[in-house]
């Protein structure tokens, strides 16, 4: 099919949003993309990859500098203000602006880390913060990139490592796929240091301990300490609980990474579908993380007699993501827990630098916001109590002693979804599909400006 020329697209950086709302649709057929059953179809055109300018274009629909986040909260002692942990604001909103979700790219050629805000050294925030100011999305994604290997990463595809339903086409050649992945243990020492605070109280207990305190014992309110004890009160929580309901709060941001690289496909006129990516081992050992293993009957917390009759049967490994490094060692992802930490109280000492120490957030750093009187607000926001602290180290050590990791239940890091971005074949969907299935964007997608000159002039 040859494409009509006769009228350009609307440029995509003024597309509508309410049309993308509209448009959007999971597209997953590709040129060069065979499709086996009742859909059959397979043309011998070559796949075309997508440029530098579409990929950086929805690198930074996934996770671009956008600027200073605001911070507009209640920043009195009791108002839970030093729960903020970022001052960087970037297209997907994020639990108290830390920025857990870290995106991978990887095509046929390379695999890369964009890294996120808080990795960054002050210079480096202020240059990225100046290209995406100036909409240099390719200036901004070769400045925030990492390389992690030559090639494309892409784990075994087959049923238990993934779902059937896109195996056909998964990782096709051609394609672009952006994984997010969660670092979830900062987040889990933020959210503690203010839920066992005094103004919040939270006391958690350990459900596979018969419901006794999680290292907490001596800080119950009983006991003359701060943390509300008594269940009737509504603030005794599980390990358990807490783990999923972090988990889960996390995850939300890898549905938005997903949902803005739909938008700014449709806005490019590319195809793109999200697909499942939970079977964390695999990813993880595909992009080069350093794992960690336990027994399954470890990992799972079994009682001593459980675990027996498990290993005289069959006991096998799990494997766990701890972080991400590159060959020369440097630090891209780590856990906020041993190996990276001598300890889990150092763990939690640096999550409070973060913030409050003399180069934190909220001192040495306030100026990165978007304050006009810096100074003055960091000086008006109070330390995190010395009681928040002990009690913090005090159920984090308990964690990592008693179940031999940190967390308990959730990995350190954890990949939901993933999303392939790639050009579409037009004629399948002629071949297949109400004409309105495909909108104008598509069709007439290698007439615009992305592409030039180098435009296929046939892509059936």
């Amino acid at each position: 099919m040859t494409h009509d020329d006769s009228a350009t697209p609307p440029h995509w950086r003024g597309y509508p949003l309410f049309e993308a709302l509209h448009g959007r649709r999971s597209r997953r057929v590709g040129i060069g993309n065979r499709v086996p059953g009742p859909l059959a179809h397979h043309t011998d055109a070559e796949p075309v990859p997508l440029t530098e300018e579409e990929e950086a274009v929805l690198a930074f629909a996934a996770c671009g500098f956008t600027g200073p986040a605001l911070s507009d909260l209640d920043l009195a002692p009791d108002g839970a203000a030093t729960m903020m942990s970022g001052l960087q604001g970037r297209t997907v909103s994020s639990l108290d602006a830390i920025q857990a979700v870290a995106v991978v790219v990887t095509n046929d050629e390379a695999t890369y880390l964009l890294r996120r805000p808080a990795d960054l050294a002050p210079a480096e925030v202020a240059r990225l913060g100046e290209l995406s100011a100036a909409r240099d999305y390719v200036g901004l994604a070769r400045a925030s990139r990492v390389r992690l290997r030559d090639g494309r990463a892409r784990p075994d595809a087959d049923p238990g490592q993934n779902v059937a339903l896109n195996r056909w086409g998964l990782h096709a050649p051609g394609s672009s796929y952006f994984l997010p992945i969660n670092d979830l243990t900062y987040a889990y020492i933020n959210v503690l240091l203010e839920v066992l605070a005094e103004h919040s109280g939270w006391f958690i207990v350990d459900e596979r301990r018969s419901f006794l305190p999680a290292g907490l014992a001596g800080f119950a309110r009983r006991k003359g300490g701060h943390l509300d004890d008594d269940p009737a009160a509504g603030r005794t929580v599980t390990i358990e609980a807490f783990e999923r309901s972090l988990g889960e709060l996390l995850s939300v941001e890898q549905g938005m990474v997903a949902q803005n690289l739909g938008l700014a496909c449709e806005a490019l006129g590319l195809g793109g579908y999200t697909n499942f990516a939970g079977f964390d081992a695999p990813w993880f050992q595909e992009l080069g993380f350093r794992m960690a293993s336990m027994p399954a009957s470890r990992f799972l917390g079994m009682a001593a007699p459980l675990r027996l009759l498990l290993r005289l049967r069959q006991d096998p490994p799990v494997h766990y993501p701890l972080g991400l490094e590159t060959t020369d060692g440097e630090v891209l992802l780590r856990s906020y827990a041993p190996p990276y930490f001598p300890s889990m109280r150092a763990a939690v000492e640096a999550v409070v630098q973060r913030k409050l120490g003399p180069d934190g957030i909220y001192r040495g750093r306030v100026g990165e916001g978007a304050w006009q009187d810096p100074a003055a607000i960091g000086t008006g926001i109070s330390a995190i109590s010395n009681e928040a602290v002990a009690a913090t180290v005090a159920y984090c050590e308990y964690v990592a002693e008693r179940y031999g990791r940190f967390p308990a239940y959730i990995p350190p890091f954890r990949a939901v979804c993933g999303f392939q971005a790639q050009h579409l074949d037009t004629a399948f969907y002629d071949r297949y599909y109400r004409p309105e299935a495909l909108p104008e964007q598509h069709r007439r997608h290698f007439s615009s400006e992305l592409h030039g000159d180098d435009a296929p002039a046939d892509r059936a």
